[in-house]
């Protein structure tokens, strides 16, 4: 992964070595199918491997395990997706 931009060219994340080798922790979002609740994208902790479901879903645990855990890169567990987003830099960061 490069060092995504969203914002000023200059602005580069400062937590690319908090990435680990992960594999995702369940299927779905971990909390919803605890919940049997329903979920509209999937992003997957690069630190541990949690899956929480995105912003755009009513739960929002992905964005809860950053607030939680303080691991800063989460990426989509789309498939067909390649990106992860920054919650500490407030930075997506794209594939090279």
């Amino acid at each position: 992964m490069d060092h995504g931009r969203t914002g000023p060219v200059d602005s580069i994340c400062t937590h690319i070595d908090d990435i680990r080798p992960v594999a995702p922790g369940t299927e779905g979002c971990e909390e919803c199918l605890a919940l049997g609740d329903g979920w509209v994208h999937l992003r997957m902790c690069l630190s541990c491997g949690h899956v929480g479901c995105c912003d755009s879903s009513k739960n929002r645990h992905a964005t809860r395990h950053y607030e939680a855990s303080a691991h800063p890169i989460a990426a989509s567990h789309e498939p067909g997706e390649d990106w992860a987003w920054c919650y500490a830099d407030k930075l997506m960061l794209e594939p090279a």
